[in-house]
């Protein structure tokens, strides 16, 4: 079974190879853009967010040094949670080491601005 993955490894590797040094082999090298979102857009969308969620104040002025924690009075996991709503209006995964770090409104600005995953 081992020699048989090796096989198979070894062929993939083998086809890669020759569709990188071969272009006429058909296989394409997919190029993707690492264009970043505007921070304006970024902000007033995480804002939005921020806003939407059910134990945020909506009076509440949310601006980009909002403290999760100290200003808007969540929890620890009330602040994973709004960082979930974040990562799904973006369509990326923040990383939990990442996630840790972030505690106000502008550093999840800064890593939606930075992630070129970010849409």
């Amino acid at each position: 079974m081992f020699s048989r993955a090796l096989s198979r490894y070894a062929f993939s590797m083998a086809t890669r190879r020759a569709a990188i040094a071969s272009p006429r082999i058909g296989m394409m090298a997919s190029v993707k853009s690492y264009a970043t979102l505007p921070e304006d857009q970024v902000s007033k969308r995480i804002i939005d967010v921020v806003k939407s969620f059910d134990k945020v104040n909506s009076t509440a002025p949310i601006t980009s040094t909002t403290n999760f924690i100290t200003d808007l009075g969540l929890d620890s996991l009330d602040t994973v949670e709004v960082l979930v709503a974040i990562e799904e209006e973006f369509d990326i995964e923040i990383e939990d080491k990442d996630a840790d770090e972030i505690k106000t409104v502008g550093q999840a600005i800064d890593y939606i601005v930075k992630n070129p995953d970010a849409n």
